[in-house]
């Protein structure tokens, strides 16, 4: 049967979420904005997940399930990015939750502004306490500009550290993401930073909206950020592979310093959250030789622009 065309297309990666499904899939179906199809990569479900995207599915016939063999979260938003017919892109990961004006929202900046992509406020969801908590980083007004549109050129700031390299609190055009062929890296964790920080610097026109519209579910059970110890290598594939991406754009000369601190600032942060038994392996890596083919080594202090994070890492080296 022939697809209708709409206006946006939302991705979901969905495997094992049966406990959390519902609500995202809620959170989707009660948007105010109702031009959408719904594209349910269900990635070797074992669990209820399946029957779950069947039930919602016939009740409603915006919604496209596609079913695949295991491959991660990056695999599954790639199925997703090549059966989607929509104007613009969205993400949600199978249990997050957008706020019901998101897309209306999101809509309107992108159509008003004419942007490649735009940005909105997140919170994290503590499932047990029933509670939302701010997060103050997700988007970094002091280095973004007092007008929109805007590129990475007007960043003030290191502009990977002025918004979080994940996809879903983002809406994108899709001629923009097909022209420059932004993919998801096919990896267990990390899979959306390359995506998400080649689009920021290849992007002319950029918007952002300070509302909060998307909540990150911190601890939900079976998600991959509690056993990052399985996948600890993956942020520095990324890291690379963004690197590569840079330099294949021209742009590497500009934003090395940028991407070094960053690199820096990613590496502590992933050492710092692993699991103790895996943090050896990673401290080993970084001592040798990641933190060369990262940039970092050889770098003196005034190179970088957080001096704790510097002496941080020299010290976890050292040892």
């Amino acid at each position: 049967m022939e697809r209708k065309n709409h206006e946006i297309s939302v991705i979901v990666p969905v495997y094992n979420s049966e406990k959390y499904l519902r609500p995202c899939l809620d959170s989707i179906v009660n948007q105010t904005f109702r031009d959408i199809e719904i594209i349910c990569v269900n990635d070797g479900s074992v669990d209820s997940s399946l029957k779950i995207l069947e039930e919602y599915s016939s009740k409603d016939d915006r919604f496209v399930i596609i079913n695949q063999e295991n491959g991660g979260a990056g695999k599954a938003r790639n199925t997703g990015l090549r059966a989607a017919i929509g104007k613009y892109l969205s993400f949600l990961d199978a249990d997050d939750f957008f706020e019901p004006t998101m897309l209306e929202k999101a809509h309107e900046k992108i159509e008003k502004d004419n942007s490649d992509f735009v940005v909105f406020n997140s919170d994290q969801y503590i499932t047990e306490k029933n509670d939302y908590v701010n997060v103050i980083c997700c988007i970094r007004p002091t280095a973004i500009p007092p007008y929109s549109p805007f590129s990475y050129r007007q960043l003030t700031e290191n502009i990977f550290k002025t918004f979080v390299g994940w996809a879903w609190d983002k809406l994108y055009r899709k001629s923009f993401v097909d022209e420059h062929n932004l993919l998801f890296q096919e990896q267990r964790t990390s899979n959306d930073l390359l995506f998400v920080f080649s689009a920021l610097v290849v992007a002319k026109k950029i918007s952002v909206i300070y509302d909060v519209l998307a909540h990150q579910r911190r601890d939900a059970e079976g998600s991959l950020s509690k056993t990052r110890e399985k996948s600890w290598f993956c942020f520095y594939d990324a890291l690379m592979a963004l690197k590569d991406r840079i330099e294949k754009e021209g742009l590497y000369w500009e934003l090395e310093r940028d991407f070094i601190n960053y690199a820096l600032h990613f590496s502590l942060w992933n050492y710092e959250t692993l699991a103790e038994q895996t943090k050896p392996k990673l401290k080993e890596k970084l001592a040798g030789e990641w933190a060369e083919t990262l940039g970092i080594k050889g770098k003196t202090e005034e190179y970088f622009y957080n001096k704790t994070e510097y002496q941080e890492f020299m010290d976890l080296i050292k040892e």
